[in-house]
């Protein structure tokens, strides 16, 4: 693969790379409308895998928070259109690296040395290359190492790309104006968080350590001696992609044995640690020759307030969706209904939420759940397609609920869809067991 020397950083240089994507954008519509002129019967599945390779192919030269935007988008199997979900997917682990000088300039200006003269062994070729960073194979003192060396500029470039993706996803999302700008701080916040990888060595000694009870799980050690703020080194762990996992396993038993890990591991940092991974994505998974689960990245953490967590997992409960005081006060609570509401508002976006929620809580209303189940994926898939093409939706003030929403839904939607891609059946409440271990 082609690598890097240079990555645009300034803000008119990244905003003339994304205009210049606009225009090939623009393209692909006439294009297409021209060609439908003449075929009626032509659908947009051309045009849309013209658009999100042009998109792709210019964010992952852009690399940063335009780049990990994508990744994000990419989860949303249910709203994005499948040529943009299978395209922006490569953000996880295939884009372009740094060159090798590129390297060696980075480890110079954050640890003071060239690599070669800090480890035994170093490869300049990184052996993975994601939206903020590369990770590059080392061995120091006998040990095998994965060592993360993040992109120049990305950090500094955050809030100026945000500013130029923030129409686009003010209007896929139907955000309006009001209040708007609390969750593009808390996506501002979480973006600067990942750049930070003192914070990150903090985080994820912090959850390893108390997660390390968790059966069938294990993680890398951290070296705070080898790390800096743009450099994080720990162990190499040897294992096969989550979703290569997936897309070979036939067996049963060792789909529903690494389900009930991951799904452990979610519940014990969301119910017990207040603080969970917030990036549920394939590539931050690995399985063992054991058919162990590797957790190998934790950036991206988020902190669950108790005003949150409270009313947020009450509506998990069928005794508060069932309640119409219950579910309304709980609904008042998370912000997804207002003083100001008109009556027309308060009874379309109660239904609403009532209807999503009813479903997406299923799997915490019995003992066990089988997240291979077709027709509870379809039930969300039809739901999902139903509201975003709801007219009334547009006509209303969409932009509900309490920023920690973003990142605690992101969570639960991306956990959802790794459970079913292994196909697991798993234990609800099994976390619980290691609570007082």
């Amino acid at each position: 693969m082609k690598t890097l020397d240079s990555i645009p950083t300034g803000k008119i240089k990244r905003a003339s790379q994304l205009l210049k994507t606009g225009v090939k954008v623009g393209g692909n519509y006439l294009k297409y409308y021209g060609e439908k002129f003449v075929h009626p019967e032509l659908t947009k599945d051309k045009l849309n895998e013209s658009n999100a390779e042009d998109i792709y192919d210019s964010l992952k030269n852009l690399k940063g928070s335009a780049l990990k935007v994508a990744q994000m988008l990419s989860m949303e199997k249910n709203i994005m259109p499948k040529a943009y979900v299978e395209k922006f997917s490569l953000a996880q682990f295939q884009v372009p690296p740094l060159s090798a000088a590129l390297v060696r300039k980075t480890f110079k200006k954050y640890l003071g040395q060239e690599p070669e003269a800090i480890f035994d062994s170093f490869n300049v070729d990184s052996v993975n290359a994601a939206s903020i960073g590369q990770v590059h194979r080392a061995t120091r003192d006998g040990k095998q190492l994965a060592v993360k060396i993040q992109y120049p500029g990305v950090a500094e470039s955050i809030s100026s790309d945000l500013a130029l993706v923030k129409p686009v996803a003010m209007k896929m999302f139907n955000i309006k104006g009001k209040d708007s700008d609390k969750y593009f701080k808390e996506v501002e916040d979480k973006l600067l968080e990942e750049t930070d990888y003192n914070l990150e060595l903090l985080q994820s000694k912090e959850i390893t350590e108390a997660c390390a009870l968790i059966p069938n799980i294990i993680f890398p050690l951290y070296y705070e001696n080898l790390s800096s703020k743009r450099i994080l080194t720990m162990d190499w762990m040897e294992g096969e992609h989550l979703s290569e996992f997936t897309n070979r396993n036939t067996n049963k038993v060792l789909a529903d044995k690494v389900g009930q890990a991951l799904w452990d591991f979610y519940m014990y940092q969301i119910h017990i640690l207040k603080s969970v991974h917030a990036d549920p994505h394939p590539g931050n998974f690995l399985i063992s020759k054991e058919f162990q689960l590797i957790a190998i990245d934790f950036g991206c953490i988020k902190r669950v307030p108790e005003e949150f967590y409270v009313p947020y997992f009450e509506l998990a409960k069928p005794e508060y969706i069932n309640n119409p005081d219950l579910f309304m006060e709980r609904m008042f609570a998370l912000e997804i209904l207002r003083t100001d509401d008109t009556p027309e508002e308060l009874k379309f976006f109660s239904e609403l939420f009532h209807e999503m929620l009813s479903l997406f809580t299923l799997p915490f209303h019995s003992d066990t759940f089988d997240f291979s189940d077709p027709v509870f994926f379809r039930k969300i898939a039809k739901l999902s397609e139903k509201y975003s093409k709801d007219n009334e939706i547009r006509k209303m003030n969409g932009n509900r609920g309490s920023k920690h929403f973003l990142y605690i839904n992101r969570t639960f939607f991306g956990l959802y869809n790794l459970m079913n891609d292994l196909g697991a059946r798993v234990q609800i409440n099994a976390y619980k067991k290691y609570v007082n271990l």
